[in-house]
């Protein structure tokens, strides 16, 4: 039988080792004490926690954000008011991961975050498996990553509604165009769209898409990630697949401006080829970066996405609903401009019927 650790003695020596003032002299004499042990758990699991930790180069340090991650067991996901994750279509929760679409036809499926993101730097990092029956070219559609205006709005992109207004990152695994030849699928791509733009299916999303790579990332027998990194308007996409637990560069695009205030979420869509497209963890990290004054000013809040360098077709803002007083004032213009325009007429057809019989006598 083994021996269990005696707390007391080695917690004492560590307390002499380090003096009999201060703080740790309080808390020794605590862990000394009968119940030592549990305090002693207490610290060990509030030293566990997730902390900054620094990345890259420069003064960037990264905290986990969990209200707008989700890992096993899955505990925030749900239809209730303290769910933080819900769960919409074909969408359903397994032991170790979240299926969004099964290998069947025609379905869809989505998981989307119930808080909206106001970090102004972030990065995102997505665990996700591909896999499926299906042969060579005779698999799809595939996923997308979205960080979007409106959530659980199902549709034709990906799952997802047409028209969104926000970020879609796409792994697409179907060619759709069967003429083109020059990328190699499954193919990841990503576009910003302010709602004036539609997703051409046809084209495997080609016209408006910011720039891709190719990700072979069906039926692996390691874990694919993919992360998205969004710093000082700079988008970054970088992955994960070929199991060195390496990221390789995929799509870089500076100038890209996204409001805050946006919702993260996924979404997978079936058509007739269907492939198990499966999450295992979304984890969005807050990105602490230095500015400089010229900074802080170029990067104001905006409100709607844009890209630098891009033109999108401009969104017709709707107008905002007249007060009554305004709409008494409109209607009470238009009866005297018509009263008065109605004089007019009848004066004006007056004189025409006095000269016209001047003229006849």
């Amino acid at each position: 039988m083994g021996r269990a650790f005696d707390e007391g003695p080695a917690v004492g020596k560590m307390a002499v080792a380090l003096g009999r003032s201060g703080w740790w002299w309080c808390w020794a004499r605590r862990l000394s004490a009968p119940n030592g042990s549990r305090m002693l758990l207490f610290l060990l699991l509030l030293g566990s926690g997730q902390g900054p930790r620094q990345v890259g180069a420069g003064q960037t340090f990264e905290y986990l954000k969990r209200e707008h991650s989700l890992s096993k067991p899955y505990q925030g996901v749900g239809t209730g008011s303290s769910s933080l994750w819900n769960l919409m279509g074909s969408a359903m929760v397994m032991t170790q991961y979240i299926r969004l679409t099964p290998d069947m036809q025609s379905k869809q499926g989505a998981l989307w975050n119930r808080v909206p993101c106001f970090l102004r730097d972030w990065e995102l990092q997505v665990h996700f498996r591909i896999h499926g029956q299906g042969k060579k070219n005779l698999h799809g559609d595939g996923l997308a990553i979205w960080y979007t205006k409106d959530r659980m709005q199902p549709g034709p992109v990906f799952g997802n509604m047409d028209k969104f207004v926000g970020l879609g990152v796409f792994v697409d695994t179907y060619p759709n165009e069967e003429k083109q030849q020059e990328r190699v699928f499954p193919y990841i791509s990503a576009m910003v769209n302010n709602g004036s733009l539609s997703y051409d299916h046809e084209r495997d999303g080609r016209p408006t898409e910011l720039g891709g790579c190719t990700a072979i990332v069906r039926n692996l027998h390691y874990d694919t990630f993919l992360v998205i990194r969004y710093v000082k308007r700079h988008l970054t996409i970088m992955m994960d697949i070929d199991g060195k637990h390496e990221w390789r560069d995929c799509i870089e695009v500076p100038g890209v401006r996204l409001p805050r205030g946006y919702y993260f979420g996924t979404s997978s869509i079936t058509g007739d080829l269907s492939d198990n497209h499966d999450l295992v963890s979304l984890k969005l990290f807050e990105l602490t970066v230095e500015r400089t004054p010229e900074e802080e000013k170029l990067h104001r809040d905006v409100f709607l996405p844009s890209v630098d360098n891009m033109k999108l077709p401009a969104m017709t803002a709707p107008l905002p609903p007249l007060s009554g007083l305004a709409l008494f004032l409109i209607v009470f213009f238009s009866l005297v401009f018509s009263v008065f325009a109605i004089v007019i007429g009848i004066i004006l057809y007056n004189k025409w019927q006095e000269q016209s019989r001047k003229r006849f006598y």
